[in-house]
């Protein structure tokens, strides 16, 4: 700008720039020095961004810097590590026992580690889980019982369950009467299956049927994959700590946590959800680094539940308020038989998304279809889902997110990409904006029509105003 030329006052300048947007502010910030430093003032910018990103002046911005608080030892390969809470994580590691037998190690880990004390601890052994046929606990979730009583959503689809199947689910911590006064049950299937694949009579007992395996005088008749399931399987039944009683969350308990995840019994395909009750007192490090002291007969921890999906589990999702647990799952051939764990049934390439209500412990809903899958088991791999009050989406591998309503169970829109959509994310602050990311290398962002109007009703019209005036000024 010419020296003539009149000059407007910083503030005025400020306010005029208020009515631009980002990209005008950038642009008039070339015309002079005098411009250029109004346009980077920092309050015109803190405005800019309040105004583009509707957020409430409430909400702090983030800090510039982060400081390290701790460092977790967890392999991602091995478990998928989660939060317990504000203060507490967990990791896992995975422990190699034999071939196609293993054991799941979690941990509880303090986030905030700088303590003054080098006798209070920062990690503590949570639970010991074994696998079986070459299953792992891969994925960890945690949910929160103290919200189910103020629920988001409630879901009652009882007319549709009563024309569809629905996924087996094991509650294995009763303590109910009826179960005592069951006679005593016959030999655990995996002791007599031992017995006789080595002639050994029952009543010689298993110390006798090991002893001529390790001297070579004994040969089941089965191979070295099945016979250390068998053992596998009798080990686990006879060193486990029994399930706690009374797993559903009532009002005594209702600072009880779920611990959630993927597991399996008969393949390496995640085929089942494990649910581990976490009581109030485990929810701390304190105390000895190896957990609670256990007897001889007590060395894993046993699930309180078993959820059976019957295919390869692809992506879990809770619901805002900790109620309801979302399968992504593939199905396998309904009448399949498993009989080495290394060989995984086929599975479909239509995605069933599947709704668990974790105060009954009950399927509530047909699962939801639209999605579908292309790999193979050995090729398969997770796809993330995200769950609001009113909305789930999910990604899928025919290049397209899914959002369905919750209520009425439909689907209500295909978000195109250009290749495998691996998650998505609801806004936390606004449910109908959402976010996909794909194997294409974008990320996109979608709005519903309804919110889009909405914002376009609430936006001002942007006021051009003229400057050309100044230039034309002659002193």
């Amino acid at each position: 700008m010419d020296a003539g030329c009149p000059r407007l006052p910083d503030p005025v300048l400020f306010e005029i720039f208020l009515y631009l947007d980002h990209a005008d502010v950038l642009s008039v910030g070339l015309v002079c020095q005098q411009w250029h430093a109004v346009a980077r003032d920092e309050f015109l910018w803190k405005e800019l961004f309040y105004r583009y990103y509707r957020v409430s002046r409430d909400v702090p911005r983030h800090p510039e810097n982060f400081t390290l608080l701790s460092r977790v030892r967890n392999k991602p390969y091995d478990v998928f590590g989660c939060w317990l809470n504000e203060t507490n994580l967990i990791s896992g590691n995975l422990h190699r026992i034999g071939r196609i037998t293993s054991c799941s190690v979690l941990w509880l880990n303090n986030a905030f580690q700088g303590i003054e004390s080098e006798n209070v601890n920062v990690v503590k052994r949570l639970f010991k889980i074994q696998n079986l046929n070459a299953s792992t606990i891969r994925t960890v979730m945690v949910a929160d019982c103290s919200r189910y009583d103020s629920p988001d959503l409630l879901l009652d689809y009882e007319e549709q369950l009563a024309a569809s199947s629905t996924c087996p689910v094991f509650d294995l911590g009763s303590d109910s009467e009826e179960e005592g006064a069951k006679p005593k049950p016959p030999p655990e299937p995996a002791v007599q299956e031992l017995l006789d694949a080595g002639g050994v009579p029952a009543e010689h007992g298993l110390q006798q049927l090991f002893d001529g395996i390790m001297e070579g005088r004994v040969r089941p008749a089965m191979t070295e994959t099945e016979l250390e399931t068998k053992v596998a399987e009798l080990f686990v039944r006879n060193r486990t700590k029994p399930p706690e009683p009374n797993l559903l969350p009532t009002d005594s308990n209702s600072k009880t946590k779920y611990l959630i995840f993927t597991t399996g019994c008969l393949t390496y395909s995640p085929h089942q959800i494990g649910i581990k009750r976490i009581l109030p007192h485990q929810m701390t490090t304190a105390g000895p680094v190896l957990g609670e002291e256990r007897r001889s007969d007590e060395f894993f921890d046993s699930l309180d539940h078993v959820i059976d999906i019957h295919g390869h589990i692809i992506g879990m999702g809770l619901s805002p308020d900790h109620r309801y647990l979302y399968v992504n799952s593939r199905a396998w051939p309904r009448d399949c038989v498993i009989s080495d764990p290394m060989q995984p049934p086929p599975i479909a390439e239509e995605i069933d998304l599947h709704v668990f209500d974790l105060k009954t412990m009950k399927e509530v809903k047909r699962a939801l279809r639209a999605h579908r899958a292309y790999t193979p088991n050995e090729e398969c791999f997770f796809i993330f889902l995200d769950v609001s009050r009113d909305f789930v989406a999910s990604g899928a591998e025919d290049r397209h997110g899914y959002i369905w309503d919750r209520h009425y169970n439909i689907c209500l829109a295909k978000l195109q990409h250009d290749n495998v959509v691996n998650s998505v994310a609801f806004s936390p602050v606004e449910q109908e904006l959402l976010l996909t990311a794909s194997d294409d290398t974008t990320i996109k962002v979608w709005r519903s029509p309804r919110a889009v109007r909405i914002r376009q009703a609430r936006r001002p019209r942007p006021r051009k105003l003229l400057f050309s005036w100044l230039l034309n000024q002659k002193s």
